[in-house]
């Protein structure tokens, strides 16, 4: 009688996932895929995937099935596309911007904000928060990116003998870290004089976990995830307040500093306010906007507030912290894209670094740029983007059915030899692609970074300080890409310093 049971009910469950599929598989029956099993789909390509696999994973994925790939994970269906002309269909498209399942897994810390919401709530913050980075405003960070960029060159000082392999990644998350609180936040927090800073530590178990939800399927839900792996979600929450309450602190901070300026300024209208260790600042922050900021005549709440401080937090420092640090590596290891480089850095700025930046210089730095971009093809910070399709959507002939959770594989699609001839190569010089949404490390269409000029800039600010000081020397252990939700390096991002002769 129970064998019996169990048959009908596993007749029933098939009928019901056949029914349940049916349509989907039908409006795309032209697209490759792996073998989708009843009920469980291509579940088992994630078998045996460990979190530091992603990369491994979907460069298997293109080469066994090709460029646009569906797939079904349980009742789940999607797509896994690194094809050019399907990624410009749906960076570009106008209404199709709301983000897939994967970034489900960050709204515990980042809530509903810039990055994940979508909608008219999308719509109405990237409005109040667009003038921020708008090309006039930036002029008054460059002295902050000079600065803090300063910094960090000089604390490579002690290390720059020509033959200590340094791994500059945890100095260089703590310089970025102190960009993105005082440009964009408006406080200076110190982190790299500060030994005892705890952000950086907190951001990388948020990543490690994060990343093991998504490989893990079962612990996607957070009910199976508390149920499955009890230690890890204790984890998780507490690492999600504690990062929670850096940023509360941020917030009240700036808070105070802006009522302390208003003060100053009723009682003291003609003098000018001075920077202290935290500093009055003339320049409106992020931070600022948020907290004058109304939408439907409403101010936003504390809660709005820290969802999107969390977010530029995150996306303003690590994927910043990524693009230096492989920019960085792949210059100590091309002697003559580093010669060049140098040549131009001279040119522009000189050899003082007492004689400060400012945006016009790092502007007129073509070729440091081209540099840049070339490490941001081959090491993309974000190297994946989801989407979920909300209508049924045509392109090349093919349907992605209504509700089908996109992967575009921006790492994939950037180092395929289909787009860029020899992309394993760091050719800084190399051809511009004809369709610009080859090259789209910072997104595109609709919902591209909104930072994107203020990270440009930030890089270029690190790059020639460190280039005036130090010559880049080809030691340590190559780079490993992973996946840490934005691209890192297994290895760190190893090299040699040689001291320059320079005024300092």
């Amino acid at each position: 009688m129970l064998w019996l049971t169990l048959v009908c009910l596993l007749a029933v469950c098939l009928i019901a996932d056949y029914s349940w599929k049916r349509n989907v598989n039908a409006k795309w029956s032209k697209l490759p895929g792996p073998l989708n099993l009843p009920i469980f789909g291509a579940i088992w390509i994630y078998t045996h995937v460990q979190p530091d696999e992603l990369l491994a994973l979907s460069r298997y994925i293109r080469k066994r099935f090709g460029r646009v790939v569906r797939f079904w994970v349980l009742h789940v269906h999607g797509l896994f596309v690194s094809d050019l002309h399907y990624a410009q269909a749906l960076l570009s498209h106008s209404t199709e911007i709301r983000k897939n399942r994967m970034y489900s897994l960050l709204t515990d810390w980042l809530g509903d904000g810039l990055l994940v919401s979508y909608g008219a709530k999308w719509l109405s913050r990237r409005r109040v928060i667009t003038p921020t980075f708008h090309f006039s405003i930036l002029e008054d960070f460059v002295s902050i990116f000079d600065q803090q960029s300063q910094i960090f060159a000089r604390n490579l000082a002690k290390y720059a003998d020509g033959v200590e392999v340094v791994d500059i990644e945890d100095a260089l998350a703590l310089a970025t870290l102190d960009v993105i609180c005082e440009s964009a936040m408006g406080v200076r927090i110190n982190a790299q004089t500060d030994v005892n800073c705890e952000y950086v530590q907190l951001l990388k178990d948020m990543q490690r976990i994060i990343v093991k939800r998504y490989v893990t399927i079962a612990y996607r839900p957070k009910w199976l995830f508390q149920l499955l792996a009890p230690r890890l979600a204790k984890q998780h929450f507490a690492v999600t307040a504690a990062l929670h309450r850096f940023t509360e602190r941020i917030i009240k901070a700036r808070r105070k500093e802006i009522l302390k300026y208003q003060t100053e300024i009723c009682e003291q209208r003609n003098q000018q306010a001075q920077n202290g260790d935290i500093g009055i600042k003339r320049r409106q922050a992020l931070l600022d906007v948020l907290l004058s900021a109304t939408i439907a005549g409403q101010p936003l709440s504390d809660n709005d507030i820290r969802e999107e401080v969390d977010t530029f937090m995150f996306e303003g420092h690590d994927t910043t912290k990524s693009g230096i640090g492989y920019t960085l590596y792949c210059i100590s290891r091309k002697k003559e894209v580093q010669a060049k480089l140098y040549a131009e850095i001279v040119e522009v700025l000189g050899t003082n670094m007492q004689h400060a930046l400012t945006q016009r210089q790092l502007m007129q730095l073509k070729y440091t740029e081209q540099v840049i971009k070339e490490a941001l093809r081959m090491y993309p910070p974000v190297p994946y983007i989801g989407r979920t399709i909300m209508e049924d959507c045509y392109i090349a002939g093919n349907c992605i059915p209504k509700g089908s959770s996109v992967i575009l594989a921006i790492y994939e699609m950037q180092n395929d030899f289909a787009y860029f001839p020899q992309p394993q190569l760091f050719l800084p010089e190399r051809q511009v692609h004809e369709n610009p949404f080859a090259f789209v490390p910072f997104s595109a269409g609709p919902r591209n970074c909104i930072g994107q000029r203020f990270a440009m800039l930030e890089m270029k600010a690190f790059i020639a300080r460190i280039m005036q000081l130090y010559e880049l020397l080809p030691l340590g252990a190559d780079v490993v890409p992973t996946v840490r939700v934005v691209l890192k390096s297994k290895t760190g991002w190893q090299m040699g310093f040689r001291k320059r002769n320079v005024m300092v």
